[in-house]
């Protein structure tokens, strides 16, 4: 999910958790934290935060431990190009890619990486279970 800075809605402390100082965050880096014995990705794609389960849904594997790239895509004239930069992860163990943005498996809708909520707050980055 993007970040929301929104202070209106913010979660209990107990559901918020600390992940890394916007700062200390650069474009196009993920961390990789254990929240209560989930392993959650973070990135940091185009502007934005995104989190997501470390979970694959085929096998178990480390999802979100892959190549972070775009995908194929048909414009309107039916030519292929280039989409997504950025916002592709490519599981390691077996190549299958998720949409970090939304956590949907790019060739089905039967699968689906959990998604979290990300806010940041006085210069600091939270992800909300």
């Amino acid at each position: 999910m993007a970040a929301n800075d929104d202070t209106a809605d913010r979660a209990t402390d107990e559901n918020r958790h600390h992940v890394v100082s916007v700062d200390e965050f650069g474009e196009g880096e993920r961390v990789i934290i254990d929240i209560q014995g989930r392993e959650i990705a973070v990135f940091h794609s185009n502007g934005e935060y995104h989190a997501l389960s470390n979970y694959c849904t085929h096998q178990g594997g480390p999802a979100c431990e892959g190549l972070l790239s775009g995908t194929l895509d048909v414009d309107e004239d039916g030519e292929l190009i280039w989409s997504c930069e950025d916002e592709i992860v490519s599981c390691p163990w077996h190549g299958w890619e998720f949409d970090i943005t939304d956590g949907r498996h790019t060739a089905s809708d039967k699968y689906r990486l959990p998604t979290y909520e990300v806010h940041v707050e006085d210069g600091e980055l939270y992800v909300e279970l």
